[in-house]
C-alpha cells in the first residue's frame, strides 16, 4: 500500500512538472520569433510587446477563476483543462494572418496558464515541507526552465525553415500545441492530488457561498505584511525578466545567427535553471541556521548582482558576433546568479505565512499582481526604443552593408533599453526585500499558530467523541476564520471532563479564542 502510495505521488509529481515544461515553453515561444513574426503581420516593437500585455491581462483576470477551480475540483484535472485550453489558444497563434487574430490569440492563451499556474505550485507546496521546500521549487523552476529552453530553441531553430509553405515559426506554435495536448490528457488520467481525495466526501457549499468565502480568503491573504512586500518587490523583480523577452531580437541585431541566438538563450536558460536550483538548496540550508533572515539574504545577493552583470553584457561587450565567447560566458554567469529568488525566497515563504488550504490563493494572487504589471515591461522597452533610444527601421530596398550597419545600431538602442528596465527594477527589488526582516518571523510564527490550534481542536474532537451525557463539542467555524471575524473554539466538558496541566506548553484555555486575535500579534 505504502509503495502504490509513493508510485501515485512520484507519477503526480512527474506529470506536473511535465505540465510546468509545457507551460513555460509555450511562454517562450512568441519571444523567440519576434523578429518573424512582426515581419508576418506587419508589426513593429512596441506592438509585438503588446501581445504579451494583452495575454497578461486575461491570464490576471482569470487567476480567481483558478483559485475557485482548485478549492472545488481535483487540482491535477485543473492543470489538465489548463494545458487543453493553452494548447488550443496556441494553435489560434499559429494560424493567425493579421495581429488582433494574434492578439486575441495570445489573449486567449492567458487563460489557460493562469488556471494551470497555481494549482501547480500548490501541489508542489503540500507535498514538501519547511525543509526542503526550496529544493522542491527548484526542481519546479529547472524543469520549467528546460521548457523555455524547448520553446525557445523549437522557435528560433524552426523559424528559417518553411514545411509546404507553411513559415517555420507557425510550426513550432502547433508542435507545441500538440505536446500540450498529450501531457493534458496523461494528468487527467494518471496524476492524483490527495488532498481532493482525501476530502472528497466533505459536504458541498453552494456556489454563492464558497465564493464568498474565497473573497474572504484573499483579503485575509492580501493583508498579511510578508505578501504585500513579496508582492511589490516581484512586480519590480519581474519586470526584468519579462523584458528580456527581447534578448533574442538583440542578439540578431548584433549578428548572431538563428542557431547561435538559440545556443546563447539556451545556455542564459541552462545556467538559469542550474541558479534557481543551487538557490532553492541554499535557501534551506540557511534557513536553518538563519531561519529569520537566511532566505532574504540570499534574495538581495542575486538581485544585486543582476546590475553589474546586466551592465558587462548590454553596455560593455562590443556589439560583434566575434565575441561570442564572452557574451555566452556573462550570460551564463548572469543565469547563474540572478535566478535565485523565487526557489530560495519567494515560494517557500509563501508556504509558510498562510494556512495549508490558503496556499492555492496566494500562488495566485501572486502572480496576479506580478503578472499584470511586469507585463508592461515588454512594451516600455518597445516605446524606449523607439522614441528614447533611436530604433530605426530598415528602409526598403536597402544594400546589405547598410542593412547590417543599421542592425547594428539599432543592437545599441536596445540595449540600452533593456538595461534601463532591468538595473532600476533590480535595485527597487533589492531595496524592498529589507522590509521582509521585520515582518517574516511575526507571520511565518502566527501561521503556525493557527496550524497548532486547528491540529489541537481535531484532535480533541478525535480524543472525545459525544457520548450519553459526557461530551465533548468542538466548533470551529472556517468561514468566520476567512472573513477575519471572531470565530470561536467551544470545549464542553460533562461531569467527567478531562484534566489540564497548567505546565502543559500550550494550553488551549480560555475556552474563547480568535483568528482575529492571532491577526493582530
Amino acid at each position: 500500500m505504502v509503495k502504490m502510495k509513493m508510485k501515485s505521488e512520484t507519477v503526480t509529481l512527474i506529470l506536473v512538472n511535465l505540465a510546468g515544461i509545457m507551460e513555460r515553453a509555450d511562454e517562450s515561444l512568441l519571444p523567440g520569433v519576434y523578429k518573424e513574426v512582426g515581419e508576418a503581420l506587419h508589426t513593429d516593437p512596441t506592438g509585438m510587446g503588446s501581445l504579451t500585455l494583452f495575454r497578461s491581462i486575461v491570464q490576471t483576470s482569470c487567476y480567481p477563476l483558478a483559485v475557485y477551480l482548485a478549492v472545488r475540483h481535483n487540482r491535477t484535472h485543473v492543470i489538465a483543462l489548463g494545458a487543453l485550453l493553452w494548447a488550443a489558444a496556441t494553435f489560434l497563434v499559429g494560424l493567425s494572418s493579421t495581429f488582433f487574430q494574434a492578439a486575441v490569440s495570445r489573449a486567449l492563451n492567458g487563460i489557460g496558464l493562469a488556471i494551470a499556474a497555481p494549482a501547480i505550485q500548490s501541489l508542489v507546496a503540500d507535498s514538501t515541507d519547511d525543509n526542503n521546500r526550496g529544493v522542491a521549487f527548484g526542481w519546479l523552476q529547472l524543469t520549467g526552465n528546460v521548457g523555455s529552453i524547448l520553446g525557445g530553441l523549437c522557435s528560433v531553430l524552426i523559424a528559417p525553415t518553411s514545411f509546404m509553405d507553411i513559415p517555420g515559426w507557425r510550426i513550432s506554435f502547433h508542435l507545441v500545441g500538440v505536446l500540450s495536448v498529450i501531457i493534458g490528457v496523461l494528468i487527467y488520467l494518471f496524476a492524483n492530488d490527495p488532498s481532493y481525495s482525501n476530502e472528497g466526501n466533505k459536504l458541498q457549499k453552494s456556489f454563492l457561498s464558497e465564493v464568498k468565502d474565497l473573497i474572504m480568503e484573499a483579503k485575509l491573504v492580501v493583508k498579511i505584511p510578508s505578501f504585500q512586500i513579496i508582492v511589490a518587490q516581484g512586480v519590480s523583480g519581474s519586470f526584468p525578466w519579462s523584458a528580456l523577452s527581447f534578448a533574442p531580437m538583440w542578439l540578431e541585431l548584433i549578428g548572431f545567427s538563428h542557431k547561435e541566438t538559440g545556443f546563447l538563450m539556451g545556455l542564459f536558460v541552462v545556467s538559469g535553471s542550474i541558479g534557481g536550483l543551487f538557490g532553492g538548496k541554499m535557501g534551506d540550508i540557511l534557513s536553518k541556521r538563519f531561519p529569520n533572515s537566511g532566505r532574504i539574504i540570499l534574495s538581495q545577493i542575486s538581485s544585486g548582482s543582476a546590475i553589474p552583470l546586466a551592465a558587462l553584457l548590454l553596455l560593455v561587450l562590443p556589439d560583434d558576433p566575434s565575441s561570442g565567447f564572452m557574451h555566452g560566458l556573462v550570460m551564463a554567469v548572469m543565469g547563474l546568479s540572478i535566478s535565485w529568488n523565487s526557489a530560495a525566497t519567494n515560494n517557500p515563504i509563501f508556504a509558510e505565512i498562510v494556512p495549508e488550504k490558503s496556499r492555492t490563493s496566494i500562488y495566485a494572487l501572486d502572480r496576479s499582481f506580478e503578472s499584470i504589471l511586469a507585463s508592461f515591461a515588454p512594451p516600455v522597452v518597445g516605446l524606449l526604443l523607439q522614441h528614447v533610444y533611436g530604433y530605426k527601421p530598415i528602409p526598403q530596398g536597402s544594400s546589405q552593408s547598410v542593412e547590417i550597419e543599421t542592425n547594428r545600431e539599432n543592437a545599441t538602442s536596445l540595449a540600452k533599453a533593456l538595461y534601463t528596465t532591468i538595473a532600476i527594477p533590480m535595485f527597487l527589488c533589492c531595496l524592498i526585500y529589507s522590509f521582509l526582516y521585520c515582518t517574516y518571523p511575526r507571520d511565518r510564527e502566527r501561521a503556525r499558530m493557527h496550524a497548532l490550534i486547528e491540529s489541537e481542536m481535531l484532535q480533541i474532537e478525535a480524543d472525545n467523541p459525544p457520548a450519553g451525557g459526557e461530551y465533548s463539542h468542538i466548533q470551529f467555524s472556517e468561514s468566520d476564520e476567512l472573513q477575519g471575524k471572531e470565530s470561536m473554539i467551544e470545549v464542553e466538558y460533562g461531569e467527567d471532563g478531562f484534566d489540564t496541566d497548567d505546565s502543559d506548553e500550550i494550553s488551549l484555555l480560555p475556552n474563547h479564542l480568535t483568528f482575529s486575535t492571532l491577526a493582530e500579534q
